[in-house]
């Protein structure tokens, strides 16, 4: 390779790899505008957990159509128009604060979740591709790692700005004058439009760059030249895909549920008792446990079996979680901050562990695998439905069920040959 061309494609790893920390930074962002919204529209937990089923569902429903037109525009032309789909739906957040409705927020949330979708089908494919293949798995680690800097700092910024100002209670809202509501809604709309406003600036900007960019528009070639003819059907047969398809479904499920909801949950009087914007700074202790725990385990990972370090990775998920459901006061929130950590190798993990030994097979068990990731928009929903009728600290006990059944799939392929 000529020393220009190795220039351009480190340039190019670092302008995809700041995508990676934008997309993760997006997608963790949904932890501040749950409590926001919630608050602004007096909406239970069940209405405000469809911001998360919203986000997730379009990851499901456009992940398909996503692989059609990377396949007709190339990764780099994709990686561009996907941040403009999550451009446009940024720019929607300032109509639908606007008009004060919160399915318009859920429609510009969709938009902006299926820009990240096309994003993940094609930057992944990417980075891989820019270089060897000894150094693929260096790379894509390395981006990974800035897309779990942006779900740690997202919680922070996010805080700092949206959950800042003072949220009043349907009855306080309902004292004010006419004149100082229409006031009042106005500060909480500005208080997500001007993030927004900001991010979709910061998306058009970034697709610009890579449409306009002399970056490599690289194609994807396949040594052996033969296409697998192996069957959904024929993946199916093989357990550890469909145990595996129900973990990463659980999984995602139990991460995003935690996240989406520990702000409230701080924010309970019997737990910490503090403001949003004050348990909102505490969140990136989560998101960060799992920045600091995807290094950890992939050291120990060259040294132990990685699906018994699944297996015990979900049973101190388990504990912690049991232990945020049944006490109370700061310590209960302090040990569900902590399930971030354990929560770190568990994607990876049971994504190899499902393809292991598939064979012919291993490209129509990524697809599953990958549409597993719905959990995300199911287990949230659920959490809030459970919320609403018992509690939110006893709602809990939903993601704590989740990291038993990855505990049984780590420890059950741990003994398999």
């Amino acid at each position: 390779m000529s020393a220009s061309a190795e220039s351009q494609r480190k340039r190019a790893l670092i302008v995809v790899s700041t995508i990676f920390f934008m997309w993760g930074f997006l997608t963790c962002l949904n932890d501040i505008l749950i409590p926001h919204l919630k608050a602004v529209f007096s909406l239970s937990y069940t209405q405000s957990a469809l911001i998360q089923f919203t986000f997730f569902g379009a990851y499901f429903i456009m992940s398909l159509p996503a692989g059609s037109l990377v396949s007709k525009l190339g990764y780099k032309n994709s990686i561009s128009a996907g941040l403009l789909v999550a451009a446009i739906g940024a720019a929607f957040f300032i109509p639908a604060a606007k008009m004060e409705s919160y399915p318009v927020f859920l429609f510009a949330l969709f938009v902006l979740a299926s820009g990240i979708t096309v994003l993940q089908v094609a930057a992944n494919a990417y980075v891989t591709l820019l270089g060897s293949e000894e150094t693929a798995s260096s790379r894509l680690n390395l981006a990974q790692a800035l897309n779990a800097l942006g779900t740690t700092v997202a919680p922070k910024i996010g805080g700092l700005f949206i959950l800042s100002a003072v949220v009043m209670s349907a009855d306080q809202i309902a004292a004010l004058t006419m004149d100082e509501q229409i006031a009042y809604k106005t500060q909480q709309a500005q208080a997500v439009q001007g993030p927004y406003t900001v991010l979709a600036i910061i998306l058009l900007l970034l697709a610009i760059g890579m449409y306009l960019f002399k970056l490599p528009n690289l194609q994807e070639s396949k040594s052996s030249g033969q296409k697998s003819e192996a069957s959904f059907a024929d993946a199916f047969k093989h357990s550890n895909l469909v145990l595996g398809v129900i973990a990463l479904f659980l999984y995602v499920g139990a991460e995003v549920s935690i996240g989406s909801f520990l702000i409230n949950f701080m924010a309970e009087s019997h737990i910490m008792g503090v403001s949003e914007s004050v348990a909102a700074g505490l969140v990136p202790f989560y998101w960060g446990g799992a920045l600091a725990g995807r290094f950890i385990g992939s050291f120990l990972m060259r040294k132990l079996n990685a699906a018994k370090l699944l297996g015990v990775a979900a049973v101190v998920a388990t504990v912690l979680v049991a232990g945020a459901v049944t006490m109370s006061g700061p310590i209960a929130a302090y040990t569900l901050l902590a399930v971030g950590l354990f929560n770190s190798i568990m994607f990876p993990t049971i994504f190899s562990l499902g393809v292991r030994g598939l064979g012919a097979a291993t490209e129509k068990a990524s697809s599953l695998l990958i549409m597993a990731i719905v959990g995300g928009a199911v287990v949230p929903l659920l959490q809030g439905v459970i919320a609403d009728q018992a509690g939110l600290q006893h709602a809990f006990i939903l993601p704590m069920v989740c990291y038993v059944f990855i505990a049984f799939y780590g420890f059950k392929e741990s003994r398999r040959a």
